[in-house]
This record gives structure tokens, C-alpha cells and sequence, in this order.
């Protein structure tokens, strides 16, 4: 089973908490979630590939947002200006007072997300795929990742029959429900057409209680100062 299904959502509840907290009224904000996380990602075209994930908590009156990103004072702006910009854009057409925190990654080379998107920024700036997987995978393991897994699939160096090549070192145990697995799929836009890149990264297991709503504790930076 570990191997069908969507690594993350396989382990909701144990070890990954979900990306948006909130009940009721299911169709109209899972929509509203949605509308703020591709804003946030287009209003910020540049700073995009550094962008991880966005987490979307929900109170009676406040959507708290948070950014998970490699490069915090792209996305803040300078003296928090453009991250008061967002909050104002987003209040606009959600009608709801917005809190925005930024919560730094440290070790972007163990993020499967901004892994697969850096992948995917070379294919796209024609550098060599093999290369490019090499350094991603060297960089995981020098900052103790225990595996990683990178799956790549398309019209490789423009070859005229599309194919899949799977990159691997260490171990993926992914019908281990307390291995603590980063996973994220991601799509290449090149001259040649679509490049699909999936990766998996395993930073190492997890015993006992895992807090996995931490992330919405961070500091809140959308102040001036």
C-alpha cells in the first residue's frame, strides 16, 4: 500500500499534519484555499521556486497563512512592504483579516519541494538532467538524509520516445508509517514538452508523539519595523 498511494497523505494523522485546518463549509473554502495559494504564487512569479509549502489555518473571523520558504526576505520585502502588500490584496477579495507568518526553511536541500522545483528550473534552463539529479542527491546526503529517490519522466535530453529514469541512494521505506518521508511531484516546462520529477527524501524516523501543528506557531512578520 505504501507504495500505491501519496506518500504525505499516507501518514495525515501520524506524522504530517494537514496543509489547511478548518470544518464546515467544505466546498467554498477548500475553493478560497486554493484561490489564496496560486495568488500567493503568482504574485510572487520570482521568489516562487523558493516557496515550499502554504499552510492555511482558519479562526471564526482570520485566515492565519503561512509560507514555508528558503528565502524569507525575497518574499517579505524590504521593511515588510511587500508582504503587507499581499495581506491587503488577500483581505480584498476574501473579505477576512489575513495573518501572514513566515517560517524559514533551513535545510532546503532536505525539502522535497524546493528539490523537485530546482530540478525542474535547470531542465527548463536546458542544463543537463543527470547533472542536476547528481548535485540534488550529494547535497541530501551530505545534510544526513538517510535516502532520497528522484523519478524522472518525459522526452529526456529531447529523445523521440518519452521514458522514466529513477535515481536512488540510501533507503526509502515507504510502507514504514514512523519514517519520516518528504515527498512532492512537480512538472518541467521544456522545448520538448512536459518532464514529470517526483522525489522522495528521507530524513529518518519518528518514535512516539510527533506536535505536527508547529509550523502555525512561528513568528508573525508582516509588521513593519
Amino acid at each position: 500500500m505504501g507504495h500505491k498511494v501519496n506518500t504525505l497523505s499516507n501518514r495525515l494523522g501520524l506524522i504530517v499534519g494537514w496543509q489547511s485546518i478548518w470544518c464546515s463549509n467544505y466546498p467554498d473554502r477548500i475553493k478560497e484555499d486554493f484561490k489564496i495559494r496560486k495568488y500567493i504564487e503568482n504574485r510572487l512569479p520570482k521568489p516562487k521556486i523558493y516557496i515550499s509549502r502554504i499552510y492555511i489555518e482558519r479562526t471564526l473571523n482570520r485566515i492565519n497563512i503561512t509560507i514555508s520558504t528558503s528565502r524569507p526576505a525575497i518574499i517579505i520585502g524590504k521593511g515588510g512592504d511587500e508582504i503587507e502588500k499581499i495581506k491587503k490584496e488577500i483581505e480584498h477579495f476574501t473579505y477576512k483579516e489575513i495573518k501572514i507568518n513566515i517560517f524559514e526553511i533551513k535545510k532546503p536541500e532536505l525539502d522535497a519541494v524546493l528539490v523537485s522545483k530546482s530540478i525542474a528550473r535547470k531542465l527548463e534552463s536546458k542544463s543537463s538532467y543527470k547533472k542536476s539529479i547528481k548535485i540534488c542527491i550529494s547535497s541530501a546526503l551530505r545534510l544526513n538524509a538517510e535516502g532520497i529517490k528522484i523519478k524522472i519522466s518525459g522526452r529526456l535530453n529531447g529523445a523521440e520516445m518519452a521514458r522514466t529514469e529513477t535515481y536512488k541512494e540510501g533507503r526509502i521505506p515507504l510502507s514504514t508509517f514512523r519514517a519520516d518521508i518528504d515527498y512532492y511531484m512537480t512538472e518541467s516546462h521544456t522545448d520538448y514538452g512536459l518532464i514529470g520529477i517526483k522525489v522522495w527524501i528521507m530524513k529518518g524516523e519518528i518514535y512516539g508523539k510527533k506536535k505536527i501543528y508547529n509550523i502555525f506557531k512561528y513568528k508573525q512578520v508582516n509588521k513593519k519595523k
